[in-house]
């Protein structure tokens, strides 16, 4: 996710700095954003050259090595509420007061989140969607204390990299999570219990749904080990309808986390 923002914003022209634990974290973050620009320039060979994109990222080690006249930070680290806090009061210290902070948590609480900051006005949600480049939503989300021009910024940025917003108030899953997650925990109950393949329950929601992508190819790429972790919250805070089928957990145990890991409910090479 955080390769793909980087891409979305430094596509639009603007400098992009991407923070990632120690030299090899920072080599692999940038050779993902080149693949990204290498796919990109595939598509639209009239575009600009990869290379001069790649220019405007730099990779750094640490919040504290951001760039004190930023305008944005987005968060992108795993949805773990502890390291959020963590990352996000680090970058809050690094940037001036004019920068607008963001995270992209696709669940977990804004306003929970925001109370590790000195000034939450500044803070809201900014949820970006996997793969990032061909995704046209980004779901802004507002906490108890973000402010009215928080928000006129974040939609500003989301228009910028040429996507659409949608302004949501905080609460479990939000609007996107929530609808989403519940399809694709019944989808994989249904492959539980032998309904149909996999191939057959996201057919049935592309072609009989017009949905892009079927809700199992879907979590594939998001990854079951974050489906789980974003089930997991939604059963805690809205009850048993979300409660993650023993199938998932199963296959988050062996390892088979969809795309990243080369096996999920699809084999996926290269």
């Amino acid at each position: 996710m955080g390769a793909g923002i980087a891409h979305a914003f430094a596509a639009v022209g603007c400098a992009v700095t991407v923070i990632e634990p120690g030299t090899d974290g920072q080599r692999a973050a940038l050779a993902r954003i080149g693949s990204i620009l290498e796919r990109a320039a595939t598509l639209n060979p009239g575009g600009e050259p990869a290379t001069e994109v790649l220019r405007r990222v730099q990779a750094a080690g640490s919040p504290d090595d951001l760039p004190g006249d930023c305008d944005l930070v987005v968060e992108a680290v795993p949805e773990l509420p502890e390291m959020k806090a963590v990352v996000l009061a680090a970058a809050e210290r690094a940037v001036g007061e004019q920068c607008l902070i963001a995270s992209n948590t696709s669940s977990l609480s804004i306003t929970s989140l925001a109370r590790g900051l000195a000034v939450p006005a500044r803070f809201l949600g900014m949820h970006f969607f996997n793969p990032v480049p061909a995704s046209a939503l980004v779901e802004i989300v507002t906490g108890e204390e973000t402010s009215a021009a928080a928000v006129e910024r974040a939609v500003s940025w989301t228009r910028l990299v040429r996507k659409t917003e949608i302004v949501v108030r905080d609460s479990p899953g939000f609007a996107t999570s929530r609808l989403g997650v519940l399809l694709g925990l019944e989808a994989i109950r249904m492959v539980e219990e032998g309904v149909a393949d996999a191939a057959s329950i996201d057919r049935a929601m592309e072609l009989g749904y017009r949905h892009p992508t079927g809700p199992l190819r879907s979590t594939d790429i998001v990854g079951l080990d974050v489906r789980l972790n974003i089930a997991e919250h939604l059963a805690a805070t809205l009850g048993p309808r979300f409660e993650p089928p023993a199938l998932l957990r199963d296959m988050v145990a062996r390892g088979e986390l969809g795309r990243k890991s080369g096996q999920g409910f699809y084999r996926w090479d290269g």
